[in-house]
């Protein structure tokens, strides 16, 4: 007897931002395995008799080991259950989605995969400015800030996310960023380059902090605080700073 598997991406934590598709998806589930950022009013759209199971990573903080997440994954539909895995933002991206399809298929369970929107996203449309601008940013790119030990990865295509003229996303960069910027200036970029860092990004508790790389460094430096967060950088719109 074999199950199914619905990836949802939940988008960022606004319950308004999920797809119908999604909500569809949730309202049918047996079992919902969410992540921390997918938790909340969002799971409000699941059956009142469907298990719900956290199995999210926070940076930091004592977290589920992925082969156990997939392993759980794998036993709920095992059993014939439709399960959803509720990943924040879009699960392809930087949301170890692919670690999970290896391991259904290696189970051989059917599953399908509805994109969310990217945090990313939301945090450019909550800050009033557009990712793109014609002429001065025909590039966006996404890059993660840590590795899996926590620090910034060695392998980073320095030269290009020192790009003046690209927009630049960092994922879960808070705690190297200063490390990233040194790297950033040394390749030519420079201090004064406009950054927006994005807290708890469509919740509640979003803040925004507008600044250039060069003060957000020295800020995260000395804080980091404990709300997810995400940082652009690059040509975007002009703003005062804070």
């Amino acid at each position: 007897m074999s199950g199914f598997v619905s990836f949802i991406g939940s988008g960022p934590g606004d319950p308004e931002l999920l797809t119908l598709k999604a909500v569809n998806r949730m309202g049918k589930a047996d079992a919902v395995l969410f992540d921390d950022l997918s938790s909340g009013p969002i799971l409000s759209h699941a059956r009142e008799d469907a298990d719900l199971v956290g199995v999210g990573k926070r940076a930091g903080r004592p977290s589920p080991k992925q082969d156990h997440v997939s392993r759980l994954l794998v036993e709920y539909a095992q059993t014939g259950q439709h399960v959803v895995r509720l990943k924040s933002g879009d699960g392809g991206m930087f949301g170890r989605l692919e670690e999970e399809l290896v391991a259904l298929r290696e189970a051989g369970i059917d599953y399908e995969i509805i994109p969310g929107i990217p945090s990313a996203v939301a945090a450019a449309a909550a800050a009033g400015i557009p990712l793109t601008r014609r002429l001065t940013a025909r590039r966006v790119q996404f890059v993660t800030g840590h590795d899996v030990s926590g620090k910034l990865p060695k392998d980073l295509n320095l030269p290009a996310l020192a790009d003046a003229g690209a927009t630049t996303v960092v994922f879960m960069g808070k705690r190297t960023f200063p490390l990233l910027v040194e790297a950033l200036n040394a390749h030519g970029l420079s201090l004064d380059t406009p950054a927006l860092m994005a807290e708890s990004v469509s919740t509640p508790d979003q803040v925004l902090h507008r600044s250039t790389i060069g003060a957000l460094s020295d800020r995260l430096a000395e804080e980091i605080g404990t709300a997810p967060a995400l940082i652009l950088y690059g040509p975007l719109a002009e703003f005062d700073d804070d």
